[in-house]
């Protein structure tokens, strides 16, 4: 008996990078595939390590529709996490030093 198993794939545009102001890297889809094995620790050093090398692979793409498609032709299941939407809240050099603040101003 053959068993058949469908990778597991999951499609996102990324978080910018914590670390930098810029956005790099947040306006491409990335294709990951899910893990299919579990992670064992090596006893000699204790690195951990799986013999799933597919987890490894990241496939980046222009739009959300070119990874669907990607993931339709190989016949993977899919699913698509939606990017949350960023709250710009205006600001102003000048509020640092407005007269009607709730708080007092100090260093």
């Amino acid at each position: 008996m053959v068993v058949i198993q469908t990778m597991q794939v999951r499609i996102y545009k990324p978080a910018k990078n914590v670390m930098q102001s810029g956005r790099g890297n947040s306006k491409h889809w990335l294709l990951k595939f899910e893990q299919t094995s579990a992670r064992e620790v090596e006893p000699l050093m204790g690195w951990t390590s799986s013999s799933d090398t597919r987890s490894q692979v990241n496939l980046w793409f222009e739009t959300a529709e070119e990874a669907v498609a990607y993931a339709e032709k190989h016949g993977y299941m899919y699913y698509v996490d939606q990017p949350k939407q960023r709250k710009i809240k205006p600001k102003a050099y000048a509020d640092n030093f407005a007269t009607n603040r709730l708080l007092r101003w100090t260093h």
